[in-house]
């Protein structure tokens, strides 16, 4: 990539680092980056014309993404080398054919690739990731010196909000290093989060404008518009559908739990949404986990609520057969879990991904279609397919 906006002189943010140019003191380079609150723009004076996707092509292909937080962000091309913060904005990148250039990640435990094992010619270098998670790091500026990436696919308000940014640090990195463009997407339960969340696909368009990759943004959304449709054709009637309880805990053993709200609308709860169940904790008067809510519930909540089904994050390294003889058997063994209507019937199942993008996405509402009507859509341990695993692998490598 020819990185970086220009200034009106024609100078990169890197020229300025490279000769020692103090821009923090001041505002960053104009065009570079904007938000809801930033009123600095642009003295570039090239003639442009809007495309299709939003963005604003100049006569020197430049272009801007606008999402919130950071408002509209300028490239003068496509990005080449970059970062994302969880697994949701990873998979988006490699559903748009980008995985060769993604340098790293932030919680690489937490991005499950397993997945593009059933997508000929998919997948990602998880050695490279794993020497290079930033969140296990600690997120530290240094180590987004070190990467050098064009552009940072993640929230920067999640950094302030979880990992002790500033504002200023922020604006460092932005100036001397590369944007952020990403929106904290995947719960919507933090106070701190008081600007626009985006759907799983509202996100995924806009990391698509942010590569340029339009067409293989639309060859995903119809086919997993056909995809949700088709299933939610054969679901039974409102009143038959289970209701869930999602809670997280990474025990084999476990006996209290952070539970989670089907309601919030987040996108790690896109597929259980999509397949019409409710919220067991709808009036329960308790919250989900967030940044200042980290509440548990045992045993005895959970009987008091009776959930139909339970799900159960944390155990995606785990297959559903592994699952079932170790988490699933404790708690038949377990004097007041055992009471629980789910156990009894043996409807505890692993409850998804925290952070899930487009391909995720279709592999989970295939799972929790069987989790939730094993006799409509088959057992949750068989082999039966809901979706072409080729089709998907056409798109991420432009065939289509």
């Amino acid at each position: 990539m020819s990185k970086e906006c220009t200034t009106d002189s024609g100078r990169t943010r890197r020229d300025y680092v490279k000769y020692g140019g103090a821009i923090l003191g001041g505002s960053l380079l104009a065009g570079c980056a904007g938000d809801s609150e930033s009123k600095t723009t642009s003295t570039t004076t090239t003639d442009t014309t809007s495309s299709s996707d939003g963005t604003t092509n100049a006569e020197d292909d430049s272009y801007s993404v606008t999402m919130a937080p950071t408002g509209s962000v300028a490239f003068e091309s496509v990005p080449g080398r970059w970062v994302a913060y969880g697994g949701g904005y990873a998979d988006m990148g490699v559903a748009l054919g980008k995985a060769d250039g993604m340098t790293g990640i932030g919680g690489a435990d937490r991005y499950y690739t397993e997945f593009y094992d059933e997508l000929p010619g998919v997948s990602v270098d998880r050695t490279k990731l794993e020497n290079n998670d930033i969140g296990k790091a600690g997120m530290g500026k240094e180590l987004f010196y070190e990467l050098d990436n064009d552009v940072h696919v993640m929230d920067p308000q999640m950094l302030v909000n979880w990992f002790d940014w500033s504002e200023k640090d922020v604006e460092e990195i932005t100036s001397n290093v590369g944007p952020f463009v990403g929106n904290l997407i995947f719960r919507r339960e933090d106070e701190w989060h008081d600007y626009r969340y985006y759907t799983l696909y509202e996100a995924f368009e806009k990391i698509a404008e942010l590569f340029r990759e339009r067409e293989r943004y639309e060859a995903f959304k119809e086919l997993h518009d056909e995809f949700v449709a088709k299933i939610q054709t054969k679901l039974p009637p409102a009143d038959e559908r289970p209701n869930v309880l999602l809670v997280y805990e990474g025990s084999n053993e476990p006996v209290k739990f952070s539970p989670y709200r089907l309601n919030d609308k987040g996108t790690s709860k896109k597929q259980w949404r999509d397949l019409g169940v409710s919220d067991a904790l709808a009036s329960s008067g308790i919250d989900g986990i967030s940044t200042t809510d980290r509440g548990r519930i045992d045993y005895e909540t959970m009987l008091e609520i009776d959930p139909d089904v339970i799900l159960l994050r944390a155990h995606e390294r785990q297959s559903a057969t592994e699952f079932r003889n170790t988490v699933l058997e404790f708690m038949r063994g377990h004097p007041v879990a055992s009471k629980l209507t789910a156990v009894k019937n043996g409807r505890v199942y692993r409850g998804g991904y925290l952070y899930q993008g487009p391909i995720h996405n279709l592999f989970l509402t295939e799972r929790a279609a069987k989790q939730l009507y094993p006799d409509t859509f088959g057992e949750v341990t068989g082999d039966d397919e809901l979706f072409d695993r080729e089709r998907v692998a056409n798109i991420v490598k432009g065939e289509f």
